[in-house]
């Protein structure tokens, strides 16, 4: 075998590869050689077929299939000898005009990873968002829960913000009516920004049997492309107003809530006990963010398109699985590339930097690490023997939480080494309560 290797670009290679046709040759008899003893043909017995006739019948695609092995082969041999490590998968161009008796010629284009180099962050400033959760927070929790529990009843009032607004209502376009536009019996809330807020504050302040006709300006950003940036006028009429009415925090509260002895105080500590558990969860994954955003301004590097459009591949697929676990109806066209071009180069940079990192600072996952998350992911279910044995019984899915572990260990090494500022963060803006 000879390689020849011609560098095309920061990243790309190319690599010719000769192989002598001897070997091609040899392989190909000993495959057909080894068919004959199983291979069946009208007329002759079980491995009695002459050498030829099993050649005719199967000699194309044994030396296909030869060939394709002895391309694979000598890639890698090819690869290891000259210590390319390649990133993604090679296309191969098997040179027509070049073959011969004698040899067997093939181009393998393909990218190699890049050197990773990381500066040092030891003079960065990464911000650490810190939260206080007192009663005020378990305060405005227990609030939301009032709200999911509360129902609506109808009053006299004009409509207002928390309401819920059941209408008639027709739209048009330039004196055309649009598709979606018309309904009847609608009920709408207010309040929660789900509606077009020229149409939520035409609806603000109306009252039962009242009718409106209004324009209503649409975002240039609206879903919908018939209707974005344009004006519509709406007609309304309104059938009741219906006011919330929420339940009172008491001992009957939390019984609803599981406490069955009513006692208002437990369900207080339950609540801030969860609380507590759910802001250091947000809270570590701001801080990873953070971290990652560091990590990025602080490494420069060309990254493998290969690995990109594999990601971006990965990307679409979630993408859609997300959709039709919602209901939606998904074309089985392929996702534009370029939709998902910029995250997914963010992740295959993050990933390479994160694996040099980890390489360079020691920072692989211990055991007792995986275990303990884990034991976490497993804690939670009723069984948590079958959840750890879904984890330990499956490589793939092992992989993942050692993926997650190494991403821990960067992120605490980099708070270690670079210098912190605690950052207060709004208990409301942290867990999106802020409209």
């Amino acid at each position: 075998m000879d390689a020849t290797l011609e560098t095309v670009s920061n990243l790309e290679r190319k690599m010719s590869i000769s192989v002598p046709m001897s070997e091609i040759n040899t392989e190909v008899v000993s495959r057909l050689g080894k068919l004959s003893k199983t291979v069946k043909v009208a007329g002759f017995r079980p491995g009695k077929v002459p050498i030829k006739i099993v050649e005719q019948q199967h000699g194309g695609q044994v030396r296909s299939e030869v060939m394709s092995d002895a391309i694979g082969k000598n890639l890698g041999s090819a690869l290891e000898q000259k210590e390319l490590r390649i990133a993604g998968l090679p296309k191969i161009d098997v040179q027509a005009k070049e073959q011969s008796d004698d040899h067997f010629v093939f181009v393998a284009s393909f990218e190699v990873y890049p050197a990773v180099e990381v500066k040092d962050i030891a003079q960065c400033s990464i911000d650490k968002p810190t939260v206080k959760v007192g009663e005020a927070e378990v305060d405005s929790t227990l609030s939301i829960m009032q709200k999911q529990r509360g129902t609506f009843e109808v009053k006299e009032k004009s409509a207002e913000s928390g309401d819920q607004i059941k209408i008639d209502f027709k739209g048009s376009v330039d004196g055309e009516l649009f598709e979606g536009g018309s309904g009847e019996g609608v009920v709408m809330s207010l309040g929660e920004g789900r509606l077009v807020p020229d149409f939520e504050n035409a609806l603000t302040g109306m009252k039962a049997k009242e009718e409106k006709t209004f324009d209503v300006q649409f975002p240039d950003d609206y879903p919908s492309k018939d209707l974005a940036g344009k004006k519509a006028q709406f007609e309304v009429k309104v059938h009741e107003v219906l006011g919330s009415v929420l339940p009172e925090i008491d001992s009957e509260f939390a019984k609803q809530l599981g406490f069955e002895d009513g006692d208002v105080d437990r369900l207080r500590v339950d609540v801030k006990k969860n609380v507590d558990t759910e802001v250091e969860k947000r809270l570590e994954s701001r801080q990873k963010d953070l971290v990652m955003k560091v990590l990025l301004d602080q490494a420069e590097f060309d990254v493998p398109q290969a690995l990109v459009e594999e990601e971006g591949q990965r990307l679409a697929e979630q993408m859609k699985e997300n959709m039709k676990s919602r209901g939606m109806k998904v074309d089985e066209a392929p996702l534009p590339k370029e939709v998902f071009s910029e995250e997914a180069t963010r992740r295959v940079k993050l990933g390479l930097i994160i694996a040099h990192i980890a390489e360079k600072n020691e920072l692989q996952p211990k055991p007792d690490q995986l275990k303990e998350v884990v034991e976490e992911m497993a804690a939670g279910y009723e069984k948590p023997q079958e959840v750890r044995d879904w984890y330990y019984k499956n490589p793939q899915r092992l992989r993942e939480i050692e993926s997650y572990v190494v991403e821990k260990n960067v992120v605490t090494w980099a708070l270690a080494t670079a210098k912190i500022n605690d950052a207060e963060v709004a208990f409301d803006e942290l867990m999106g309560l802020e409209k």
